[in-house]
């Protein structure tokens, strides 16, 4: 069964409590857990070589504590965990889907954070545990204290972090990066339940055989671009008229010119285009590689100044019409150009991209007829 998750985030918004406010909810957060890792700090004294060696053994057992609630209650509908389970399987992993892993307004944080009150209840749990430690050392208390404090504070950061946008700064740090993929490949629907479930640090996926990791097609070298536009026409109109190579100069601000045959190209047609993007001129020779109607369509190109390009077009069945996502990946063989793209062209393409977005929804529409309504309900 497919999953609409435009449709969920729709549904999930209406019901956020017209109050909330994400920087009430996140700044508490961090307020009182700083209050906290200030207690716990300030209890420490003349700290031994041996007394600090409770830190790294406190972060493996709370990367334990991590990877086993998350798969065990998050993953796992259980009595105990029911809230749990509901707010992440239910919530969390239905308004954000891979290749779906991104914010779009302030309040879809609620649905990224912890509820605010779980520090408190946290901490509720922590201060006995400090307490009785204390009796025997006051300097390990407040160290094992201090250290499982900062990891839940730690996950609800790279937590937030991994929901970013891909061009936002923070994104793009190495170990940020890493991680982010990670998370994303958790949020596969065949993968969820069992693979990934550490967010800071992999250990526990590592040392109980579920870390799994598929690196993206040419990952190193290629800039990734994905927009998407809600327009009122079935899959099936859409990626015909999206897919027709032909028609690209009439939506899409880059294409020139096209050279090739008229209508949705299958998989294994060839055409050619000239194209001025990101403020360069240049030709592209395509090869199409897949198309399924109404769902998907994929295309590989190779042109000037050393650009090779991979373009998909994905279709998902909405209740107005259509998700249209447009997802472009490409790069360059020499450095000068990959060094113009990083400055330069990267920002003019994605401008490029998003009026594309804006043309295809408006040409679309206007010069498509809308199926009939009982072939829209069959569809």
């Amino acid at each position: 069964m497919s999953h609409d998750t435009q449709s969920f985030r729709t549904r999930y918004r209406a019901g956020i409590h017209p109050l909330y406010n994400v920087w009430l909810h996140g700044g508490f957060v961090l307020l009182y857990g700083a209050a906290c890792l200030a207690f716990f700090i300030g209890s420490l004294d003349d700290v031994n070589a041996l007394e600090w060696l409770v830190v790294p053994a406190a972060l493996v057992f709370f990367n334990w504590g991590e990877y086993s609630i998350h798969k065990n209650f998050g993953h796992n509908k259980t009595r105990l965990g029911a809230m749990f389970y509901k707010r992440h399987t239910g919530d969390h992993h239905s308004f954000f889907v891979a290749g779906q892993m991104t914010w779009e307004l302030t309040r879809d944080w609620r649905v990224i954070l912890f509820p605010a009150w779980l520090i408190v209840l946290f901490s509720v749990g922590l201060f006995p545990a400090w307490w009785l430690l204390s009796q025997l050392n006051a300097n390990v208390a407040g160290l094992f204290s201090a250290t499982l404090l900062a990891g839940y504070l730690s996950y609800e950061v790279f937590h937030a972090c991994e929901h970013l946008p891909d061009d936002h700064p923070i994104s793009r740090l190495p170990w940020v990066r890493h991680m982010r993929r990670l998370h994303e490949l958790h949020h596969r629907r065949d993968l969820m339940q069992t693979r990934n479930f550490n967010l800071v640090f992999p250990l526990m996926d590592w040392l109980k055989g579920s870390l799994h990791w598929e690196p993206l097609e040419q990952e190193s070298s290629m800039t990734r671009m994905q927009h998407e536009v809600e327009i009122a026409r079935s899959p099936e109109q859409v990626l015909a008229y999206a897919s027709t190579a032909t028609r690209w100069p009439e939506w899409h601000p880059s294409s020139l010119r096209v050279d090739g045959p008229a209508g949705p190209l299958p998989a294994g047609r060839h055409f050619e285009e000239d194209i001025h993007a990101g403020g360069r001129a240049g030709h592209l020779s395509w090869d199409v590689t897949e198309y399924t109607p109404g769902r998907r369509w994929r295309a590989f190109a190779r042109g000037t100044h050393g650009l090779e390009l991979l373009l998909s077009y994905e279709c998902e069945k909405t209740a107005t019409g259509t998700r249209f996502v447009r997802t472009l990946e490409y790069g360059f063989s020499g450095w000068a150009m990959r060094l113009a793209n990083l400055l330069v062209m990267r920002r003019k393409i994605d401008s490029e991209s998003t009026e594309s977005m804006r043309q295809l929804k408006e040409m679309a529409e206007r010069t498509i007829e809308a199926a009939p309504h009982h072939q829209r309900d069959l569809a």
